[in-house]
């Protein structure tokens, strides 16, 4: 063993898949490129994720108290790293990347047309924010593109490197 930097300690434990988190206050839509979040219960789905009070999307996901988490898979890798290269207060991330926003209907923020899966949450805990910019989302509905046949997703391991999801294996276990 040696001496790892605790900079590089995130690199270890990002497990889940980069998400696009869009919002919409005033009428306007936003997108971000998010991949820190974890699930935190089954029933009902609660998610936890950490915007930076210093991205645009923050402000607006306090005030709405609602988002969608849209799940790109790895042939968006390059629109999701470039809509996470910069800020939605400077530019329409959904007309310079050429994403479609579609309804939702649960919230007023938008599905991604191009993801695989889309999942419409409203805030269910804000204890956390002031401290860490943690919020918990309540997944009120989901959906799926079922065109998306086996749509592989990609992971961040920091510093401009991702992992692309693999094979598939199968074990004997007591979770659901």
């Amino acid at each position: 063993m040696r001496d790892l930097p605790l900079s590089k300690v995130y690199q270890l434990l990002e497990p889940g898949p980069v998400v696009l988190l869009t919002t919409a206050i005033k009428g306007r839509a936003n997108v971000m490129a998010m991949s820190w979040h974890m699930m935190v219960e089954f029933t009902p789905p609660l998610v936890a994720c950490i915007v930076s009070n210093v991205d645009y999307s923050f402000a607006a996901l306090r005030s709405t108290k609602e988002c969608v988490i849209a799940i790109p898979s790895r042939k968006l890798a390059r629109k999701v790293v470039s809509i996470g290269s910069c800020s939605g207060q400077d530019v329409d991330k959904f007309k310079r990347f050429g994403l479609m926003a579609v309804p939702a209907k649960c919230v007023a923020a938008p599905l991604v047309a191009e993801c695989f899966a889309n999942l419409e949450c409203k805030i269910a805990n804000t204890r956390l924010v002031n401290q860490y910019n943690l919020f918990i989302l309540e997944v009120v509905k989901a959906w799926v593109d079922a065109t998306q046949k086996n749509p592989k997703t990609i992971h961040h391991h920091g510093y401009g490197e991702f992992v692309v999801d693999g094979r598939r294996i199968k074990l004997q276990t007591r979770m659901p």
